[in-house]
């Protein structure tokens, strides 16, 4: 299988020389080249049975690397069953229009707050009215700024429970039988509005004017919401979060081939009844793509709104309570049992033997080659192996 860090291997000096990107793009690239190298360091593994050695290096833990988000992601997962109702849950998607993509891209930070805030604040004015709701919503909203093409294309998805927590503390179900969550064309309205006014203030805050031309076809275009079916339970709803959460713009299993400067990769086409495709890009270009998603420094992608933010924990406790609900004490779990419990992997399970453990018998500092015995002891296991 072919990595992204292959392909900044190979031409993150043609990229660099062409593209020129931020700082902030420079370290992601150097973290994602370097994951699970000896430039980060690691450690030596031996068998207590066979004695067979392994050597494991150090991940990056960057945000933005496909390497290093399975257990960050079972991690979140298993902090969001403590807040689960026993209610239908909604998916919600929030598109903001491409001719805002120039702007995301001077103004990422700004331009991905106003979606954020535009988005909940939609939600939230539905929710408050006594005709669709009356009520205080929960959300979990999450960024992506990817399509599967990489190109950009920012939109969040927010997880909404069916429901909402009313002024007198009791439980509201959502009005409309359960079929979707608030009159799809309203709220594209009200985002488009709601996220039109953030906008224009921020450029009125940096000295910018927009185009009359280009504020016409803002105003004019249908915002793209899209509402989905409810989920049939909270446990669908876990599965469902797993998918969207900590995703970056490829993972390593779509990138097909690299060969003659170019990257092929696979992809969904939602214009064409979501049809699995190929795209092949130049190699510069493929990198330059995958860099428009680097968020800023700091900038948090999962965000949580109405009772199921951390400010109202209570009232989602006491609301659990109300319904039945036994919250298991949070365990922390460490990546070897989340990997064993989840990928079904045993990481101390000799992968020779399959019989004994396998113990750390020493670390290594970054940039630091393993001892020349451990290198000559695992070049004896290959040969043994390969040999008729």
């Amino acid at each position: 299988m072919h990595e992204l860090a292959e392909i900044i291997q190979q031409y993150k000096t043609s990229f660099l020389a062409k593209h020129q990107p931020l700082k902030q793009h420079l370290s992601v690239l150097n973290a994602l080249q370097k994951c699970r190298t000896a430039a980060l360091g690691g450690h030596v593994d031996g068998c207590d049975s066979c004695g067979h050695v392994r050597i494991s290096y150090n991940s990056c833990r960057n945000r933005h690397c496909p390497k290093c988000q399975v257990t960050n992601k079972e991690r979140w997962i298993l902090a969001r069953q403590q807040q689960l109702l026993p209610v239908s849950y909604f998916h919600v998607v929030f598109t903001i229009p491409q001719e805002l993509n120039t702007w995301c891209l001077h103004y990422p930070k700004q331009m991905y707050d106003l979606l954020f805030a535009a988005s909940h604040g939609t939600i939230n004015t539905f929710a408050q009215d006594e005709k669709h709701l009356g009520a205080m919503p929960g959300m979990i909203s999450v960024l992506h700024s990817w399509g599967q093409n990489l190109s950009l294309h920012p939109h969040v998805h927010l997880i909404i429970p069916g429901g909402g927590i009313a002024p007198s503390g009791c439980w509201k179900k959502v009005k409309r039988n359960g079929r979707y969550l608030f009159p799809v064309k309203a709220m594209s309205t009200v985002f488009k509005n709601k996220y039109m006014q953030g906008f224009l203030q921020l450029l009125k805050k940096e000295n910018k004017t927009l185009e009359p031309s280009l504020r016409e076809t803002l105003y004019n275009k249908s915002w793209v919401v899209y509402a989905k079916q409810p989920f049939g339970g909270p446990q669908q709803v876990i599965e469902y979060l797993g998918r969207y959460t900590h995703k970056v713009a490829i993972s390593n299993h779509r990138i097909k081939s690299i060969a003659d400067d170019k990257i092929t990769f696979s992809y969904k086409d939602y214009a064409d009844g979501s049809k699995q495709k190929t795209m092949t890009l130049q190699a510069t270009e493929f990198l330059r793509r995958f860099f428009l998603h680097i968020l800023p420094p700091g900038f948090r992608k999962i965000r949580y709104y109405g009772f199921l933010a951390n400010v109202h924990s209570i009232l989602l406790q006491v609301q659990q309570k109300e319904m039945g609900v036994a919250v298991a004490a949070a365990i922390k779990k460490d990546w070897k049992t989340i990997a064993k419990e989840k990928m079904n992997h045993d990481v101390d399970q000799c992968p020779c033997c399959k019989k004994g453990r396998m113990m750390a018998i020493l670390h290594f500092d970054a940039n630091a080659p393993p001892p020349c015995w451990v290198l000559k002891k695992i070049a004896a296991q290959q040969k043994s192996i390969t040999a008729p």
